[in-house]
């Protein structure tokens, strides 16, 4: 059904293939940029992605104006924050995050910083607080999950109040994502299962949630197809660059999806999880989603009838009745992640995450203040949240 009104934008030029880092100083080029400030962090220089990376802009006319490695597992007000003096003081020119989540929110909140010649980033928090555009800014991403490399979207921990702010504008997008790859493929097999799990929960909140539309459940609809037939080969075999590429670009595609039609309660529980428990943001993901959609069945299974056909194929389609294949997609979900489990011990419950059960009373709290929560099918009251977070425990 086409919704009476809605809204889709994604401008960033995506560049995908093998070896399509190389193209990196033309299109800095065209930007009008030439001093860009790289943003990673360590783990991505031992596993020799910085030196791959670095060796793809060999012999042009770009000079790394500085490059910043010592980036935490989430983003940080005050990572961001000193990362912006860097970057005044290298007199750099633009931003390049090479690297997962972390880096790519933590490089988004630095360019609302320099772009917007500021020191506060609290007063951008929110939507749409951001008035004008910011420096030239690609992401070359190195897990396939979280999509920031297409989103309008950051999230950046507050350490003074333990809780994970998003600051969501059309001017966080980037300008350039590059999907190499050669990026991918050192991500050890539990890594690959959670950021795949992640990009999955994406594109199945992006076709769900209040404000999906035809043009981003198009791009939902094909990543939910594309992770289905190549997650668990990506786990199983993570030096295949055939499936490594088709795992980044769903994970693209999912981002450019929920940038357009939002997330929703998964997404709401994952930030307080991980505010609260530390809990990664793709474990996260994968313990909530079926919980989650049994929670919002009622609201949307119909679409989830329409899911069963990418995620589970043709003949498990055909052989269930239309009535039964909403039920039949999350079933085919829980088998997904069974299977995750015993290929990679991917966590399906928060328990064996790191989250004791006192915790559940404050993560609830969060997950019912958090803004993602806003577009889910079914309201969640804190009473609601606690209920799911006992049955994901």
């Amino acid at each position: 059904m086409i919704p009476s009104y809605y809204e889709f934008y994604n401008p960033v030029k995506i560049i995908s293939g093998n070896k399509a880092i190389d193209n990196i100083p033309y299109e800095l080029d065209l930007l009008g940029a030439s001093r860009p400030l790289l943003i990673t962090d360590n783990g991505i220089e031992q596993a020799g992605l910085l030196k791959v990376f670095l060796g793809g802009l060999k012999g042009s006319e770009i000079e790394i104006g500085a490059i910043c490695r010592d980036i935490p597992s989430d983003s940080s007000m005050k990572i961001v924050g000193e990362i912006a003096d860097i970057f005044r003081e290298n007199k750099c020119d633009s931003i390049i995050a090479l690297g997962g989540g972390s880096p790519i929110d933590t490089a988004k909140g630095v360019n609302i910083l320099v772009g917007e010649n500021s020191n506060d980033l609290m007063q951008f928090e929110g939507a749409d607080r951001l008035k004008k555009p910011l420096k030239p800014f690609i992401v070359v991403p190195t897990t396939a999950g979280t999509g920031s490399e297409a989103t309008l979207v950051a999230v950046i921990y507050n350490e003074e109040t333990k809780v994970k702010m998003e600051f969501i504008s059309s001017y966080l997008l980037p300008s350039i994502a590059v999907i190499d790859p050669r990026m991918t493929e050192t991500m050890p097999p539990k890594i690959t299962a959670a950021t795949g799990m992640d990009a999955l929960t994406h594109a199945v909140e992006a076709y769900t949630c209040l404000q999906k539309n035809p043009v981003s459940d198009s791009y939902a609809f094909s990543a939910v197809k594309i992770i289905g037939e190549n997650l668990i080969g990506a786990v199983e075999s993570g030096k295949d660059k055939k499936t490594r590429l088709a795992m980044a670009n769903a994970a693209t595609m999912a981002g450019i999806a929920f940038s357009n039609s939002m997330v929703g309660g998964i997404h709401a529980l994952g930030h307080a999880a991980g505010a609260v428990a530390r809990v990664h943001h793709g474990v996260a993901m994968s313990i909530f989603l079926p919980h989650c959609l049994e929670y919002n069945f009622e609201k949307i299974k119909d679409f989830l009838e329409e899911l069963l056909l990418p995620f589970a194929g043709p003949e498990i389609f055909a052989s269930t009745p239309k009535e039964k294949r909403g039920e039949k997609f999350i079933y085919e979900i829980k088998n997904f992640q069974k299977k995750l489990e015993e290929m990679a011990g991917l966590p399906m419950r928060l328990k064996d995450a790191g989250v004791t059960e006192n915790m559940i009373e404050k993560i609830a709290k969060g997950a019912v203040n958090d803004g993602a929560q806003m577009m889910n099918p079914e309201d969640i009251t804190y009473d609601d949240a606690v209920k799911i977070l006992k049955k994901a425990f």
